[in-house]
């Protein structure tokens, strides 16, 4: 098995623009990371030149100890779970998985025993003799994992895999591809757009936007140490609250919000200030808010409830039975709130 590096990894269509700008990333032995961003970001290019079916414009590309920037993608030991399976639809579930083996001259015993050993893993033994188009979305996804299993590379790469399957499926295979990797213990590399999968199914997730790392780290410090406002806004949502500074604190709705010292040296010699606070922090005791719902969203257990806050567009998460009609009171406590500059974005 094998870690992945990144080294002042650089792509460029058009040798004016960098669409991967210098992206320096180690990705360790047997480790699952998953990529995330919004789209165009870049992630799947990053995927993709790891794979090598893309070239690279710059920098390094290392599968374990070994350099693959002039290898060809047969050749790097990787396995690649596309988002649209790309199952051959004239060939059995087992041909499917065993066409690579059979193309790279495998003999037919291994092939036989790789497969149904794969089969085994993903509860496909019964349908080995059946065409995708009699397969569930979800048995064909397996299908595809199954295809890149019985190849037992250095490293797994999954693009969207799950982005094509219902709400319900989609979290039952969250669930099925961690428990693969924990039992293949092999790399993992998985780009997604979305939050949940990110923050349930990484050891590390990596952020990006406009084809730069905005921050590298394990899914419980990005949910509570994030580096800037993209970040804290693109994993876990978050409310930004544009709010002037004086010597004491902040305002928000017109309601002065004392800090303490040691936030207040963070804001030294700031004027305003963009305050960040989670949907589901704002139910504190220390200030309470007066606010007017606009839009009321029941989500079964609970409601979904949009107003302003200094202006701008916020949400909270209350109760089902909370009675909002006629307005409510929010909660903030001030170690619920994150700060970050006005002009960078950078958390302060």
């Amino acid at each position: 098995m094998a870690g992945v590096e990144l080294k002042s990894v650089k792509k460029s269509y058009d040798n004016k623009h960098n669409v991967i700008d210098g992206i320096d990333a180690a990705i360790k032995d047997k480790e699952f990371v998953v990529i995330v961003g919004s789209s165009g970001c870049g992630k799947s290019t990053i995927l993709r030149m790891i794979a090598g079916l893309e070239d690279i414009s710059g920098g390094e590309i290392l599968i374990g100890d070994k350099v693959v920037n002039n290898l060809h993608p047969k050749d790097r030991d990787i396995a690649f779970v596309f988002q649209n399976y790309a199952l051959y639809p004239h060939m059995s579930v087992y041909d499917n998985m065993a066409f690579g083996l059979k193309m790279r001259k495998y003999k037919k015993a291994e092939i036989k025993q790789k497969v149904e050993e794969a089969a085994e893993i993903l509860g496909l033994k019964s349908y080995l003799n059946r065409k995708p188009k009699q397969l569930s979305g979800g048995q064909r996804q397996r299908v595809a994992l199954g295809r890149a299993i019985v190849r037992d590379p250095k490293v797994f790469l999954m693009d969207e895999p799950l982005s094509n399957l219902d709400a319900n499926l989609r979290v039952k295979m969250r669930s099925e591809i961690k428990k693969l990797h924990k039992k293949l213990e092999t790399t993992f590399i998985y780009v997604t757009h979305d939050q949940t999968e990110a923050l349930t199914m990484g050891d590390r997730i990596m952020v990006l936007d406009k084809g730069v790392i905005q921050q590298f780290d394990t899914p419980d410090n990005i949910y509570t140490h994030p580096k800037n406002k993209f970040v804290a806004g693109f994993l876990g949502q978050m409310n930004f609250i544009n709010s002037d500074v004086d010597d004491e604190g902040v305002k928000i709705n017109g309601c002065k919000i004392t800090l303490n010292e040691e936030i207040m040296r963070r804001l030294d010699g700031m004027h305003e200030v963009i305050i960040g606070i989670r949907p589901e922090a704002m139910n504190g005791e220390e200030y309470k808010i007066k606010v007017s719902p606009e839009i009321t969203e029941l989500t079964g257990s609970s409601k979904n409830v949009y107003f302003k806050l200094n202006d701008v567009d916020c949400q909270t998460i209350v109760p089902a039975e909370t009675n909002v009609d006629n307005g409510f009171s929010i909660g903030i406590d001030t170690r619920d709130l994150y700060f970050f500059d006005s002009f960078s974005g950078e958390a302060i």
